[in-house]
């Protein structure tokens, strides 16, 4: 509804604001007020008009009060950040445009690289210096000076540095050198592992470039590579093999002629190895050790990542090999940075509001959504409001996505809504700006190190949410600077364990003394005559594990449910999550468009039909989920603060049951309820910890229901850890699920994946910073609402409609955990209710 302005007649523009009140502004005259919250705008509007008539609402407008308040940042104190810097007229307008809080803003200037010696002092093959000088490179940096000795020496290394740094010729350089040296034509020496085909075929021109040059082959050999192609690698194998994970875990399985390319290796490259966390990296370590099997020459291994934590600690447990780190400095240029809390309206709305102010200006922008979902509704909003924008995330034809990468080089396409795809470095040309969603430090240092690569100025914008942590970094900015990533495999994943030791037997013949750390699973194995004993040697009996190998993915663990839409099939979802985002009459977002689901068949034949809707449909959908915990094996246990905390092997039983309906553009985090015909069941085993919360007594003695306050209180407890943590433990909160117990007081935090994926371990070896900072989100939120509200318990995730939440009552239990209080872990109460 349009309201216009008693003083100029101009559109007025009626928002809630953070701390539930309504903020009524014109953007031509400047009058605004704040009243109290409504849901009923129009009485909101009335309101407004009668303190107009008597004087109340003045044109110097109320930046006093809003300041007060915590809505905006006084003018002042914004000058302080600014200090000496110059932001140029785009930054300044939205420093000083009061719509949001200025948490902070900086000027990020990388310092100098630190130069090294020459590169005619490096004592390399001559035809490598000369090229080095064509390409006009005198020297080498420091960082890639240490590097390529260290390889050329046969050192494991991990280089970290960030995007843009010159890690790829820090690599390529040395493995150029020891070919030249040490390698014998038609054998391959080097492997170069890219976590996607995109990457790997937008790395390998610049590759091949190079080595060529030196007389180096170099060919790309992935599920893209035509067949009379397939044939000539085999035939005359290239020195230098470009390919990833999934087809070195195909061939060696299945030992194809290709497989047997790979036994001459000598150095495995690994790029954007911080990629490899969770589920993925836990088979990549496996993939590893396979190849280390198949292989006649001792491994040497080289790792590349962005910044993280602890990269070799990490590498270490990926590679299972003592690595060395030779850390690297940045691009040059500076970039404006600004983070922001989106205090007067939602974190989507400032979003798009950025992106169309810099997309007007000609600044070609990349914007980072942390889901699927996100990334699909930021694209139709700023669609309407006429920015040239296309959605890129993973789910998507491949073919849709290089598509959207092209027109975006080739600037035919202004913006683009992506999800962490396009974290990596695949080139999309230049770049002005980058605006992300809250993500940990390292990786939104990743982003922006796409924009500004030419030199020019470029702008970074941290988008903070409605969500708990957005809010603690609002009131505690430097914090977010501390909060580096957590990267984490689990090597002893059972499922991925027993799945890839079965891959290992058909890669070759496991010995009777190999493996023993292995040997528990083998004998499973045996038992269940999938592996056979011939000859002292254990082998696969592929008649009845050919179709398990084959449906396994690499990439996550259990089945997909695959999409289509008018017969053709438009993308795939994994379980269990396929369940909760297509049931029937779900709205689902496919390449900036939405779709209702038709028909969903599950368990029989795993697809999902989709149909059009008209364009101004005003919902999408969330389902109502129910879970029931059994703890199968406790690992470890130990105190945190007072409270006992368990880490665990978890089966979850899972029920989709309905769905609510969430008016579009609307990020409010209740809707209306649907009952699905009949409920979708899912059962899987997983890790997670599990914590038994003090009482809540001061709260429940003023209650009028008991078991209501107490069970929302735990309710809201489990939210809010699982929100906490988020950043602590890398931004791995969606990675997790969590279920509160009735009024037992139990709290169960688990992997979302099947099997685990070391999100849950994560968080239990930082279980007392993560208890910490929860308690803080609640007792700074503003909100007076006894359920509290999106900053503070509220989750988008919560299968519970975000209903059964007290936050008076988890304040109360996060106090007491912080003052020491002792819990021992229990059993489960009869008939408890779990809330998720």
């Amino acid at each position: 509804m349009k309201f216009s302005c008693p003083k100029c007649k101009s559109k007025m523009e009626i928002q809630k604001t953070f701390n539930k009140k309504m903020h009524v502004s014109c953007g031509k005259c400047g009058i605004e007020d704040l009243l109290e919250f409504s849901k009923n705008i129009d009485e909101v509007f009335l309101e407004f008009l009668s303190r107009f008539d008597r004087g109340l609402v003045t044109e110097k407008g109320l930046s006093d009060g809003l300041k007060d308040e915590g809505i905006i940042r006084a003018e002042n104190e914004i000058r302080e950040m600014i200090a000496d810097n110059k932001p140029d007229k785009i930054t300044e307008e939205i420093l000083f445009s009061k719509k949001d809080y200025i948490s902070q803003y900086k000027v990020l200037k990388n310092p100098e690289p630190k130069m090294g010696c020459k590169i005619e002092d490096m004592g390399l093959e001559e035809s490598i210096t000369e090229h080095l000088k064509e390409l006009q490179i005198g020297e080498f940096y420091k960082f890639q000076e240490e590097t390529i000795q260290e390889i050329i020496f046969g050192e494991n290394v991990v280089i970290e540095a960030p995007t843009a740094s010159g890690k790829t010729e820090a690599f390529l350089i040395p493995v150029i050198q020891r070919i030249k040296k040490e390698s014998n034509q038609g054998n391959v020496f080097a492997i170069f592992v890219y976590p996607t085909k995109a990457l790997a075929r937008d790395q390998f021109p610049k590759i091949q470039k190079f080595a060529e040059k030196i007389g180096v082959d170099v060919k790309v050999f992935d599920g893209d590579t035509k067949v009379p192609e397939r044939r000539d690698i085999v035939e005359k194998p290239p020195q230098i093999l470009v390919t990833n994970f999934d087809v070195l875990h195909y061939h060696m399985w299945h030992q194809t002629k290709f497989s047997s390319l790979l036994s001459s290796t000598r150095i495995l490259i690994v790029d954007e190895a911080h990629v490899y966390s969770g589920i993925f990296g836990s088979n990549v370590h496996y993939i590893i050790k396979r190849l280390k099997r198949i292989c006649s020459n001792k491994l040497q291994f080289v790792a590349a990542s962005a910044t993280l934590d602890d990269a070799k600690k990490f590498c270490e447990q990926l590679f299972g090999e003592k690595m060395q780190i030779i850390h690297g400095s940045g691009k040059k240029g500076q970039t404006d940075f600004v983070m922001l809390f989106p205090s007067l309206r939602t974190q989507r709305k400032l979003m798009v509001e950025l992106t169309k102010k810099l997309t007007e200006k000609k600044h070609k922008t990349m914007v980072f959504n942390n889901s699927h979902l996100n990334s699909e509704l930021l694209a139709i909003q700023a669609k309407k409001q006429k920015v040239n924008i296309k959605v890129h995330r993973a789910g998507l034809m491949a073919n849709y996505r290089t598509a959207v990468e092209r027109q975006f080089k080739e600037d035919k396409l202004q913006a683009i809504s992506c999800t962490p795809t396009l974290e990596l470095g695949i080139d999309v040309g230049n770049v002005d700006c980058v605006i992300s969603s809250t993500i940990p430090v390292n990786r939104l240092i990743q982003r922006i190190g796409r924009a500004a690569r030419k030199g020019q100025r470029g702008y970074a914008f941290l988008a903070l949410g409605n969500d708990p942590i957005s809010q603690y970094y609002k009131n505690h900015p430097d914090d977010y600077f501390e909060d580096i990533e957590k990267t984490y495999i689990d090597p002893k994943n059972p499922f991925v364990e027993e799945f890839q030791v079965l891959a290992m037997a058909c890669d070759r013949p496991i010995s009777k003394h190999e493996l023993k750390e292995h040997e528990e699973i083998i004998e499973y194995h045996i038992i269940k005559e999938n592996l056979k004993i011939i000859n002292n040697r254990i082998v696969p009996n592929f008649d009845k594990i050919n179709s398990m190998l084959n449906e396994y993915s690499i990439r996550g663990i259990g089945k997909s449910i695959d999409i289509f839409l008018s017969d053709r099939k438009v993308g795939d979802r994994v379980l269990p999550i396929a369940l909760e985002e297509l049931h029937k009459d779900a709205i689902y977002f496919l390449a900036g468009i939405r779709y209702k689901v038709k028909e969903f068949d599950y368990p029989k034949k795993n697809i999902a039909k989709l149909e059009r809707i008209s364009r101004d449909y005003p919902y999408y959908t969330k389902s109502l989920t129910e879970e029931w915990p059994t703890i199968e094996t406790v690992f470890e246990r130990r105190r945190a603060n007072g409270i006992e905390v368990a880490f665990c092997k978890l089966h979850i039983q899972k029920k989709v049951y309905g769905y609510v309906n969430i008016e579009l553009g609307q990020e409010i985090t209740q809707g209306e309820k649907v009952m699905l015909d009949a409920p979708l069941e899912y059962d899987f085993v997983t890790k997670g910890i599990v914590f038994h919360a003090p009482r809540p007594l001061k709260i429940m003695e003023k209650a009028e229901d008991e078991d209501y306050t107490e069970a929302s209180g735990y309710h809201a407890t489990e939210h809010v850890v699982i929100e906490g943590s988020n950043m602590i433990t890398g931004g791995v909160s969606q990675d997790l699920g969590g279920i509160s117990l009735g009024t037992s007081g139990l709290i169960f935090i688990y992997d979302g994946a099947i099997g685990g994926s070391g999100a849950s371990k994560a968080l239990y070896d930082r279980f007392e910073k993560v208890l910490e900072r929860s308690m803080y989100i609640v007792k700074e939120c503003p909100c007076k609402n006894e359920s509290g509200c999106p900053r503070c318990t509220f989750s988008y995730r919560c299968g519970n409609n975000n209903e059964f939440l007290h936050k008076y009552s988890a304040l109360e239990i996060l106090e007491r955990i912080h003052k020491g209080e002792k819990t021992e872990l229990v059993d489960p109460t009869e008939g408890d209710r779990p809330l998720v």
